[in-house]
């Protein structure tokens, strides 16, 4: 930018760089998709915005980047190393805003939720299995980790319960994601009116 300080807009639009990828404002999209877009980032943001215990929203964009149509960017106030049952609750109906709000709009759902689906069944399986965070199922962890130390990674997860335990596991899970959902639906139809005053502004 050809500047001698770096301040907060530089600050900003490298951390954005480094989260989501670089703008890629030349890729073409369709009225109809953008709009589309608009809508689903702005579910995100409504819903975010409606949960006590959600990081706030930072900023909401539908300029492609990296390889995000669009994005919603919601950010800790400050530093944390311990997630609250009712936070991660939280994360996972903030990350199906988008979803709730394509079905609520356009009576039809598209791929663009595939990402935040992938995160909410990942983190739904992580409080039961990992985190005991299931009432049904107690403190407890299900299935030994077994890890390349050396590596840092994860290779194999040993099965140490049985199929009437995995059944429960699989219930809790599809539970926790639907409760999650209907939860991002319900506060999207009490707030529809700001769900398309954010979606305009951002087509704006």
């Amino acid at each position: 930018r050809n500047r001698k300080t770096i301040g907060q807009s530089e600050f900003e639009q490298s951390i954005e760089r480094v989260i989501a990828g670089p703008e890629r404002k030349s890729r073409l999209i369709s009225a109809e998709e953008k709009r589309i877009i608009a809508y689903h980032e702005a579910g995100h943001a409504v819903v975010i915005n409606c949960l006590p215990e959600a990081d706030p929203v930072q900023k909401v964009s539908i300029i492609p980047r990296g390889m995000a149509a669009g994005y919603t960017l919601s950010l800790p106030e400050d530093d944390r190393t311990l997630m609250s049952r009712k936070k991660l609750v939280a994360e996972m109906i903030g990350l199906l805003g988008g979803r709730a709000a394509e079905s609520l709009v356009f009576d039809d759902i598209t791929s663009g939720a595939s990402n935040d689906i992938e995160r909410v069944t990942k983190l739904a399986r992580t409080m039961v299995t990992r985190l005991g965070m299931s009432s049904e199922l107690g403190p407890m962890v299900y299935g030994q980790k077994e890890e390349l130390i050396f590596l840092g990674r994860e290779i194999s997860e040993q099965r140490d319960y049985s199929e009437a335990v995995a059944e429960k596991i699989d219930k809790e899970v599809r539970e926790l994601v639907e409760s999650a959902y209907e939860s991002a639906k319900k506060f999207l139809t009490d707030n529809r009116d700001k769900l398309d005053a954010v979606a305009n502004r951002l087509l704006e």
